[in-house]
Parts: structure tokens; C-alpha cells; sequence
């Protein structure tokens, strides 16, 4: 979303501060929630640009756009001039850059102006010779799940309540039928990326490490239950298999940014933390890659680019 918001959507803070180190956190992310209901984009009619005019373009949600991390361009996009595109085009010399990713932005954006921004498919054309992507964290709502995940941890934080809350009756996982329906949206964007950019390597991108890859929480610091920090983990996981699978099946490339940025966690010491929790000590937002996690998934970008 828009300013200092969610990667995958709006924060929410559900449970009224009690105090202490969790009500900081807690504010933290109300403050998010109320910068993005001042500023979320409306689907409307957006001025024409200029199509396939870039040899790089940069397609994606705010884990592309970096909210927070300076310097930040882009209007309501909230774009870093040291987000991952732009430090790949710094890497591969690509002097012919488009960045139109997009703080909040779903699949749907792809085709649907988002404020006054076009859809993010106009700037592809068929002199685009690569394309990054990086979306499908708000088609599954990640950020109304951490805002729950937020609101359920004081009623139990050495248990699982967010884990419960999303166990459907027949005991099945409703997150994991959230991300099977999201695979078919990336398919489409994909597809539609080789139709308007036939002659562009495309690299779908992954999500890196949030939550502790050892499913241990740092309750209340981040206000995530002990047993929900490994849910959360396994759903980002899960995500991920999606996205790659669907890089596979659509012949194209998958950085992983998962695997190189275990270590590097919300609940990691300040330096060496490379995404934010619930209270940034780092320009970012919330739960955002700040400057090092972007120069991660740069690093990612390239050396996959670079392998054949």
C-alpha cells in the first residue's frame, strides 16, 4: 500500500495498546494503517505513458517499490531510488530503466490504473529486453493476516491463535487455499508479460525471510504468538513454492530471495536486520526491506540473470 504501509496490504492495529514494548508495536502499525487510509489509491483513469519505451522494466508490489527506504519518489507508489530494480539496472548497466512499481498493488493493478497511476503492463513493450516482477503477497491479503496475527498474539502468546483463527472447520488451512487460487492471477501476468514483451528475459521474483526461518518469535517486540511465527514462516514459504512453480511452468527465471536473507529477520539485532518489524529501527516500513534487504534481493536478481 501507499506511505508507510504493509507489503502486501493495510495494517491494521485490532487490540488496544496495553503498555510497554507491544503497544509500541502495536502503534506502529496503526500508524501505518491510518498513513494508507489517508492516501490508498482508487481505481480511476490514470494519464497514458509512453509503452515499451525502457529496455528494463520493473513490475511489482512495495516489497519492489521500498516504501520508507530513501530516497523515496514515485508519489503514492512510494518508490526507493535504491530498491532492488534500481539497484540491478546500477548493476547491469542498464542505462534504459522503468520502475512502475507500485506500493499495494495486486495482480489486478496489472491491467487497472491504481490512482493516478497506469496499469503497470502499459510500460512493457517490444523493445523491453528484461522484466522483473514481484507480486502476489496482496492477492492473498498478507497484510489483513499480520494484522490478525497482531490482534490475536496478547490472547495467547505461547500459543498458536492466529494458526486457529485460519483453520477452516474441516481442518483445512484457509491460507493454503488462498495461494492456490493466487496461482492462476500470476499465470495471467505472466502470460501477458511474454504477449507484451516477447523479446525480454523475465525474472519472477520471490519474497525474502520475514519471520525467523527457525520459527522462534520475539514476542512482544514483534507481536506475533510463539506458535504463529512458524505459521507464518511456513505460509510465506508456501507463497514462495507458488511463485516458483509458476516461473517454471511459464519458462521463466525465479530469484529466490528467501533462501539468501535466512538471518536476517524482524527479530534480528538492528544491524543486521534487512526487514522490519512492527517497529522500524531502519528507514522502511513496517515489515518492509529496509536499504540491505533491497540490496539482497538486488544481489538475488543479478546472480539468477547471471547463470546463463
Amino acid at each position: 500500500m501507499n506511505g508507510l504501509s504493509h507489503p502486501f496490504g493495510v495494517f491494521v492495529a485490532f487490540v488496544r495498546p496495553r503498555g510497554g514494548r507491544y503497544a509500541k508495536a502495536l502503534a506502529a502499525l496503526g500508524a501505518a494503517s491510518a498513513l494508507t487510509a489517508a492516501a490508498s489509491p482508487s481505481v480511476s483513469a490514470a494519464p497514458a505513458q509512453q509503452a515499451g519505451s525502457a529496455r528494463y522494466v520493473a513490475l511489482g508490489d512495495s516489497y519492489t517499490s521500498a516504501p520508507g527506504v530513501p530516497e523515496q519518489s514515485g508519489g503514492d507508489c512510494a518508490r526507493s531510488s535504491v530498491n532492488y530494480p534500481a539497484l540491478t539496472a546500477a548493476q547491469l548497466q542498464q542505462k534504459s530503466f522503468k520502475d512502475v512499481s507500485c506500493s499495494g498493488a495486486t495482480t489486478d493493478d496489472f491491467w487497472r490504473a491504481q490512482g493516478e497511476n497506469a496499469p503497470q503492463l502499459d510500460a512493457l513493450g517490444k523493445q523491453t529486453k528484461l522484466v522483473t516482477v514481484g507480486i502476489g503477497g496482496n492477492d492473498i491479503g498478507f497484510g489483513t493476516i499480520i494484522g490478525t496475527c497482531a490482534q490475536l498474539s496478547v490472547t495467547d502468546p505461547a500459543g498458536a491463535p492466529c494458526k486457529k483463527q485460519f483453520t477452516a472447520a474441516d481442518g483445512s488451512d484457509q491460507l493454503t487455499a488462498r495461494i492456490n487460487e493466487a496461482a492462476p492471477k500470476i499465470a495471467r501476468v505472466l502470460k501477458a508479460v511474454h504477449e507484451r514483451a516477447p523479446y525480454a528475459k523475465v525474472v519472477l521474483v520471490g519474497y525474502p525471510t520475514i519471520m525467523p526461518d527457525s520459527g522462534e518469535s520475539c514476542f512482544p517486540a514483534v507481536p506475533i504468538a510463539a506458535g504463529d511465527a512458524s505459521y507464518l514462516r511456513d505460509t510465506e514459504k508456501r507463497l514462495n513454492a507458488m511463485l516458483k512453480e509458476q516461473a517454471r511452468t511459464a519458462h521463466v527465471r525465479f530469484a529466490d530471495t528467501y533462501g539468501p536473507t535466512v538471518g536476517h529477520d524482524v527479530c534480528k539485532p538492528t544491524a543486521d536486520r534487512w526487514v522490519e518489524g512492527a517497529q522500524p529501527e531502519n528507514p522502511a516500513a513496517p515489515f518492509h526491506p529496509n536499504a540491505k534487504g533491497e540490496a539482497a534481493m538486488a544481489r538475488s536478481v543479478t546472480a539468477e540473470l547471471r547463470k546463463h
